[in-house]
């Protein structure tokens, strides 16, 4: 089975430990590639600099309070991009205001997750979004 590309734009580094454990845990074969703010998403994603021969991912789980570049930004630059905007997003946020869930699906967001703080739900959060997005959805590749 071919192995799925995920890009995780973090800037949390317990959320992005908690998150590539879970993926490491689970019976899918996942690449993470990890980013930590809105630039070096864009960079990444562009190929720019240190990451062009990175390979696209196929999915990308986006934090909305990242430095330098909102994650609604990085949202708005890929899905006004016509090869990247095919990319399921999945905002991944520990905002729960409607503001930032509807600024979300207004900027084409795939999906809006609120991240529980604890991490037991943490990592259940995590597990239903590769259930859903790796098991049942069909992903570009």
């Amino acid at each position: 089975m071919e192995s799925i590309h995920i890009l995780l734009v973090e800037d949390n580094e317990g959320d992005i430990v908690l998150t590539v454990e879970a993926f490491e845990e689970s019976n899918i074969n996942t690449d993470i590639s990890v980013v930590r703010d809105g630039k070096e998403a864009l960079e990444f994603l562009s190929r720019e600099g240190i990451y062009q021969e990175v390979e696209l991912p196929n999915l990308i789980l986006l934090d909305i309070n990242l430095p330098i570049l909102n994650g609604i930004e990085v949202l708005d630059w890929i899905k006004s991009d016509s090869e990247l905007k095919k990319i399921p997003v999945i905002m991944l946020s520990t905002s729960s205001r409607q503001k930032d869930i509807d600024q979300a699906y207004a900027k084409h967001a795939n999906c809006f997750v609120t991240k529980p703080i604890d991490m037991e739900n943490f990592l259940k959060v995590i597990l239903k979004i590769e259930e859903f997005w790796l098991q049942l959805a069909k992903l570009a590749l």
